[in-house]
């Protein structure tokens, strides 16, 4: 290979070299900054195809999609200074690529983490002092969380270049010695409530047993008059009766009678009777009498 040859090869390289140095790429979903000199002179690179100056400026692309933040359970009070165990999570994308850039330490995402994190934490914290557990809970958990994202991205956009999306809450419960205390109040609670509603049962019980019993005795006594009633008036129509068949022939009435009460003293061969032989007992069993 001759001398011209090989310098015209070098040449190509080189140009190739410096060709392929001077061309960079933007992502649609990447941001980038152009440095020149390590200080920034074009802070918000268009996504495409770009031109930069070989050896002299240099480009820094980050992820410009959305990012989580998985923050760690934390403990804050309430206004009735109750404490809660919170779990939490922030999403969050760049806002301001050379603020982000020079804030974070050439856009490092731990240390946009790392300074995010606490901001978020005071946040939550100022939140929950001013809000009753119920509130947090349930009452004004949305309008927290909206209240919340609105005054932190004033901040967030400014000091770090960060516009935060949103932030949720995964989980909020008692700590676990608060928890167990709890528990036992409750258990308290629902044993008392046990024996409301026993003792108001038992109350209940007895009123109705009174009642019944009552009402039994009631029943009992308008029957017994009743039967008494028709017992009396019986009495009268058989004595009515009685009266009548003896007025019609008094000595029939006397023998019929006379033969029913035969009839029951001497209803079984065991039954025995010790009377005077002149007993009028006796009167319509002497032949006398038989025979008239």
């Amino acid at each position: 290979m001759s001398p011209k040859t090989l310098a015209l090869l070098v040449i190509m390289g080189a140009g190739l070299l410096v060709l392929s140095s001077s061309i960079y790429v933007v992502q649609e979903v990447e941001r980038g900054v152009k440095l020149r000199f390590k200080e920034v002179v074009d802070a918000n690179l268009s996504p495409g195809l770009g031109f930069k100056v070989p050896f002299i400026e240099q480009i820094m692309k980050f992820d410009g999609r959305l990012q989580v933040l998985d923050a760690p359970p934390e403990e804050y009070l309430t206004q009735e200074k109750k404490r809660l165990l919170v779990d939490s999570y922030i999403t969050w994308k760049i806002y301001n690529v050379q603020t982000y850039f020079t804030s974070t330490g050439g856009g490092n995402i731990r240390n946009a983490s790392r300074l995010l994190a606490p901001r978020v934490n005071n946040g939550l914290r100022d939140q929950f002092g001013k809000r009753s557990v119920h509130e947090v809970v349930s009452g004004e958990r949305e309008e927290l969380m909206v209240e919340l994202t609105s005054n932190l991205n004033k901040l967030t956009q400014d000091e770090l270049g960060i516009t935060i999306v949103d932030i949720r809450l995964k989980k909020i419960e008692l700590p676990a010695a608060a928890s167990e205390a709890v528990y036992a109040r409750m258990r308290a609670e629902r044993d008392r409530e046990a024996k409301e509603y026993r003792s108001t049962g038992k109350e209940l019980a007895e009123g109705i047993r009174a009642d019944a019993d009552r009402q039994e005795r009631v029943l009992r006594a308008e029957a017994y008059r009743d039967a008494e009633k028709v017992r009396g008036e019986g009495d009268a129509v058989a004595s009515a009766i009685y009266a009548k068949a003896y007025s019609a022939d008094p000595e029939f009435y006397g023998f019929y009678r006379s033969l029913d009460a035969y009839k029951k003293v001497f209803s079984s061969k065991d039954d025995l009777i010790v009377l005077k032989p002149d007993s009028e007992f006796f009167d319509y069993l002497k032949a006398s009498k038989i025979s008239r």
